[in-house]
């Protein structure tokens, strides 16, 4: 049953399935920085120092492990910034799922009223009819 609120329950609809995607987005993005954070962390770990040789192996290494440090703390930032864009979808999300709810409510209130009037109607086009058809008897009644 088509309503007033019919249009916007289904903008709001359309809005609330948007932000599910943008959370799912968000939720791939976390995942992929905490794969990548964990690579890190096993790619430093693999990362041996050199106990004898010369000074440029020693340096190389040093390097190396200074890159591997930075790196890991540019995935920890990553991370931070993923969760952060979670929590901000999950909150939009929230917010347009209360939306939908109070247009899908306020439309089922207008069905629900639209559906009494009707059954009104009905109730007194019946009584109409019965009141004719008892008067047509009475009136067949009275001229026999």
């Amino acid at each position: 049953m088509k309503t007033r609120y019919s249009s916007l329950v289904a903008i709001k609809k359309n809005e609330m399935q948007k932000q599910e995607r943008v959370l799912q987005e968000a939720n791939a993005t976390l995942t992929k920085a905490k794969k990548e954070l964990e690579n890190s962390f096993l790619q430093l770990q693999k990362i041996t120092q050199p106990l004898q040789g010369n000074m440029s192996e020693l340096l190389s290494t040093r390097h190396l492990l200074d890159t591997q440090r930075k790196l890991i703390q540019h995935n920890e930032e990553w991370v931070a910034y993923a969760q952060k864009e979670v929590y901000m979808a999950q909150e939009a999300l929230k917010k347009a799922m209360v939306e939908y709810e109070k247009f899908k409510y306020l439309e089922l209130q207008e069905i629900e009223t639209i559906v009494a009037k009707a059954k009104r109607e009905e109730s007194k086009s019946l009584d109409e009819i019965a009141l004719m058809t008892f008067r047509q008897k009475q009136t067949q009644v009275a001229t026999l």
